[in-house]
Parts: structure tokens; C-alpha cells; sequence
């Protein structure tokens, strides 16, 4: 929602113009406006009302004339007079009727047009009186003339002028209430304009007397009170107080006395941070030098305990090579006890298939065997029917003894075959057992070839994983060494910043110090500079390998010399047993 209290203050005053400018504006629309209908009105005055009441004036003129050129006509005989007092009539008669066409044109109201339908029917009359008139002037005949002058053409003329008037007194009647009714839009133009001024000269002062108000109750007083405040303040004088009204919390004023006290309460306590920021600079630097050497003599171990890994890292990395060799050796074997198992597995086919052939045979012989039975079947029965043939069947007989004789040999012999064969088949399922025996067992044996190889392997993967951690570690000790050499400067650097932090807090002291405050806040004193702090020293890479016991020796005087100046600077500092923390000396 709006609100007139949070507007700016260009805004307010943009606003309060505004106003002003639109009141001003307003009051030249309103005599404008009035101004241009007072304008129509005087137009329509003129060229109307008036204009009828000098048409009016004209035509009587002009039958005045009428009247006076027809007498003369009656009263003289010189034709030439007589045709000049026509041309006369009969201009005044064109013009007439010029006059009565504007008129009927302009004729608008009931009461004209009713004047103006009388006007003509009482014109009509009179021309007619007056044409019969002309007739007897033109022919010269007084008496008539005079007769149709006197009982006619006058009680006529006077009615025809009584119209005449009629109109006369109409038109002016409407010109004196158009002259009132313009009086009467002047005087309420006049009033209209006279309160708008008053108005705008009320609303301008209550505008200028809000807006000084508005002012004054942001500043809080005077401009020029708050210009010396504010020149007070910056001078470094904080000890002054802002005269404000009871309840302003809002004003510039208001605000200037927060800003004050805020300042000057900051400026204490920045004065009274001051020193112990000094002292606690101070335990800092002698901490910092305490530090440095412990984090060298960390170095120094660092140092040898990588080499140490370095050792161990090696050793683990042939450790992974004979690994390597034992899984090569173990994969060998493997492939050499698969392939025998490959082998033993192929005899085993062979075994069954040979199996298979000697049952096959086996069935054969049983088939010859059976042929062989009915053979000797069939030559018995051949027999017995050579017998009863008599001498016609002997040689026959002969011959069917003959034949179940080598019938009963070959199944003496097919019984034969037939158990060799199933000897045969015995003792190649015996053998195709003992053969899957050994196939199950050479399977077994690859199994566990193979499980030794990814036994082996698995060590060798692990070994190597152990190698690269110990690779690790190693790398992660090397860096560890790098890192606390990188802190034992970084401690270096952190005494040389606590000292020039002292520094800064005696240069804080002296700046706060020309600031002037009220009493209780006395300033404390300044303080003493620093003294030089060592510089930072150079971080020294450290070296992996067997490189690294050569390190840790060559290493060892330097790091006693860098030692040196964190010592002598931490001697220095512990000079002065009012700053010294017994809290670092286990730091």
C-alpha cells in the first residue's frame, strides 16, 4: 500500500512541484475553456442576434424609402423622376428580399419562425397594395393613387412595421439575455478562477509547510548543526554528544548519534584488542620457532623410515617375481595334467566303442548260432524224409547227414566265439571301467593343479598388490617428508607474520589513538615495534630409495643450521618474561 512517510525525499518534492504545476495547469484550462465560450457568444452576438436586428433596421429603412419614392411618384409627372423613384423601389425591393432569405436562414427558434411566417404573409399583402399602387403612379393617376395610398397602402405599411418592431424588439430581447448570459459565464469564469488560485495558494503552502516538516523531522534539526557534527566526527572527536529531540530514533541526526557511540565504543575496544593482540603475536612467534624444530627432527625420521620402506618395498618386489615364476610353473603343470586327463578321456571313448563291437559280435554269433540250430533242424527233417523215399531218398539222406553234420559244427564253433567274446566284452568293460577310474582320477589331479596355479596366482596378485601399497606408503612417507618440511618454513613464515602482526596492531594503536573519547575510554599505551624475525627457509625435496640414507646425513648439519634462527628468535622473544606463555612450552 502507499505510504507518504516511506516516499523519498526527491520524490516528495517532485510530487509537491507536481502538484503546483497541475493546479496551474488546471486554473489556464478553466479561463480557456470559459474564454471560448465567452468567444462563441460574442460571435454568436454579432454575426446573429445583431445582424437580424440591423437586417430589421434595413428593411424598414428601405420601406420607408418604398413609401417615400411611391408618394413622389403620385406627386410629379416628370417620367424620367419617375423611372429613377422606380429603380429605387425596385432596388430596395431586391435587397429586401436578400434580407428576408438571410433572415428565414437564420430563423431557428418557434418565436422567430412564427414572427417570420407573419412577416411574410403581411409582406404579400403590402406588395400587392403597393404594385396596384405603382400601377396608378405609373399611369398618372393621382386621385386613385392617393385613394389606394391612404385607405390601403398605409394601414398596411403600419401593420408591415408593426411586424417589423415585433422582430426588432425579439432580437434585441435575445440579445440582452446573451449579453446577461455572458455576464453571468464571465462572473463564474471569475469565481471558478479565483478559488482554483486559492486553492493552489492553500495546497502550496500546506505542501511547503509538509515537506519542510518531513525535512526537518529526517534531519532532526538544523542543516547546519548536523554539517558541524558530522565535521566533529570526522576530526576524530567522539566524545561529543548529538542533541536530539525526545522519541526521534529515526532521523539523520538520530543516526548520527548511533554512529557515534557505535565508533566510539568500536574504537575502545579495538584499543583494547590492540595490546592483546600483541602478546598473543608474540606467543605465537616463540611457539612457531618451538615448532620448527620438532618438525625437522620429524623430517629426519620421515627420512629414514622411508628408506627403511624403500628396503622393504624391494624385497616384497622379488618376493612377487618368484611368485610369478611358481605360477608360470604351476599353469605348466596344469596344461600338462589337463591334456593327460584329455588323453585318458579319448581311451576311455575308444574302450566303449570297442565294448560296443564286441556285443555287436556277440549278437552276430548268437544269429549264426541260431541259423546253425535250424540248419541241423531242417537236415534232420530232410533226413526223415529220405528215409521214408526209400532207395530214391538215399542219396538225399546222404546229403542231409552231411549237412547237419557241418550245421552242428558251426554251432559248436559259434558257441565258442561266443564265449571268447563275452570273455572279451568282460574284460574291455573291466578295462573301460578302470580307465574312467583313471580318468576321474587324472581330472582330480587337474582340478587341483588347477586350484594350486590360482592359489599360486593369488599370492602373486596379492604380493603385488602388497608391492604397489608398500609403493604407496613409501610415495605417501616421501610426501609426508616434503609436507613437514613445506610446514617446518610455513612455521618459519607464521613467527615472521606474528611479528609484523605485532607490528600492525602497534601501527592500529597509534591510528585509533587520534580519536578523542568521552571518559572511562582512556587510550592504552602504543607499542613497541618487533624485532627482525629469521627469514622463511627453502623446502628441500626428499629422494626415495637408497638415496635416502645419503639424504637423512647430508641433510642432518644443514637442518642444524636452519635450526639456528627459529632458536635464536625464540631466545629473543623469551627475553621478555612479561610475554612469555608457559602454556607453548607444550605446544
Amino acid at each position: 500500500m502507499f505510504n507518504l512517510k516511506n516516499i523519498k525525499l526527491g520524490k516528495l518534492l517532485g510530487l509537491g512541484f507536481a502538484s503546483l504545476i497541475v493546479l496551474a495547469l488546471a486554473l489556464a484550462l478553466v479561463g480557456r475553456v470559459q474564454l471560448d465560450r465567452l468567444s462563441e457568444e460574442i460571435v454568436l452576438l454579432e454575426t446573429d442576434h445583431l445582424a437580424k436586428v440591423a437586417w430589421v433596421q434595413k428593411m424598414s429603412s428601405n420601406l420607408d424609402g418604398a413609401a417615400i419614392a411611391i408618394r413622389n411618384m403620385l406627386l410629379t409627372s416628370d417620367v424620367q423622376k419617375m423611372e429613377a423613384e422606380k429603380r429605387w423601389f425596385e432596388n430596395a425591393s431586391a435587397e429586401n428580399i436578400d434580407l428576408l432569405k438571410k433572415m428565414e436562414a437564420t430563423m431557428l427558434s418557434e418565436r422567430g419562425k412564427e414572427l417570420f411566417g407573419k412577416l411574410t404573409q403581411t409582406r404579400v399583402v403590402y406588395l400587392e397594395i403597393f404594385r396596384r399602387l405603382l400601377t396608378h403612379a405609373l399611369a398618372q393617376e393621382s386621385y386613385q393613387g392617393r385613394k389606394v395610398l391612404e385607405q390601403e397602402l398605409q394601414p398596411a405599411q403600419a401593420v408591415y412595421f408593426g411586424v417589423l418592431e415585433q422582430i426588432d424588439q425579439y432580437q434585441r430581447q435575445r440579445v440582452s439575455d446573451l449579453v446577461n448570459l455572458v455576464e453571468a459565464q464571465a462572473a463564474l469564469a471569475s469565481r471558478i478562477m479565483l478559488a482554483l488560485a486559492l486553492a493552489a495558494a492553500l495546497l502550496g503552502a500546506g505542501i511547503a509547510w509538509w515537506i519542510t516538516r518531513r525535512i526537518k523531522r529526517q534531519l532532526g534539526g538544523e542543516p547546519a548543526y548536523a554539517a558541524e557534527i558530522a565535521q566533529q566526527v570526522a576530526n576524530g572527536n567522539l566524545a561529543i554528544r548529538v542533541r536530539i529531540e525526545e522519541g526521534d530514533e529515526s532521523s539523520v541526526l538520530a543516526a548520527m548519534e548511533s554512529m557515534r557511540a557505535n565508533l566510539a565504543r568500536m574504537v575502545n575496544d579495538v584499543r583494547r584488542s590492540s595490546e592483546s593482540i600483541a602478546t598473543g603475536a608474540r606467543q605465537v612467534a616463540a611457539g612457531s620457532a618451538d615448532l620448527s624444530q620438532r618438525t625437522e627432527a620429524q623430517a629426519a625420521n620421515l627420512e629414514q623410515t622411508a628408506a627403511s620402506m624403500e628396503e622393504m618395498n624391494s624385497t616384497i618386489r622379488q618376493n612377487a617375481d618368484t611368485v610369478h615364476a611358481a605360477s608360470e610353473l604351476a599353469n605348466q603343470a596344469s596344461a600338462t595334467a589337463a591334456q593327460g586327463g584329455m588323453v585318458v578321456g579319448n581311451v576311455v571313448e575308444t574302450m566303449g566303442e570297442i565294448s560296443t563291437s564286441s556285443r555287436k559280435i556277440s549278437d552276430i554269433i548268437s544269429v549264426i548260432d541260431s541259423i546253425a540250430f535250424q540248419t541241423n533242424i531242417l537236415a534232420l527233417n530232410a533226413a526223415v524224409e529220405a528215409a521214408r523215399a526209400g532207395e530214391q531218398g538215399r542219396g538225399f539222406a546222404v546229403v542231409a547227414a552231411e549237412v547237419r553234420t557241418l550245421a552242428q559244427k558251426s554251432a559248436q564253433a559259434a558257441r565258442e566265439i561266443k564265449a571268447l567274446i563275452e570273455d572279451s566284452v568282460s574284460r574291455v568293460e573291466t578295462g573301460s571301467r578302470l580307465v574312467s577310474e583313471a580318468g576321474v582320477t587324472i581330472d582330480q589331479i587337474v582340478s587341483q593343479a588347477g586350484r594350486v596355479a590360482e592359489l599360486i596366482t593369488e599370492i602373486g596378485t596379492a604380493t603385488h598388490e602388497q608391492t604397489q601399497g608398500i609403493s604407496q606408503v613409501s610415495d605417501a612417507v616421501n610426501q609426508l617428508d616434503q609436507v613437514t618440511q613445506q610446514n617446518a618454513a610455513l612455521v618459519e613464515e607464521s613467527t615472521a607474520a606474528a611479528g609484523s602482526l605485532q607490528d600492525q596492531a602497534a601501527q592500529l594503536v597509534q591510528l585509533v589513538s587520534i580519536f578523542r573519547l568521552a571518559e572511562g575510554q582512556s587510550p592504552v599505551q602504543a607499542l613497541a615495534p618487533r624485532r627482525s624475525a629469521p627469514a622463511a627457509r627453502p623446502v628441500v625435496p626428499s629422494h626415495a630409495g637408497a638415496q635416502a640414507k645419503t639424504t637423512v646425513s647430508e641433510r642432518s648439519p644443514r637442518a642444524s643450521a636452519k635450526l639456528a634462527s627459529p632458536a635464536a628468535s625464540k631466545a629473543g622473544v623469551a627475553s621478555n618474561p612479561a610475554s612469555e606463555d608457559t602454556d607453548w612450552d607444550t605446544f
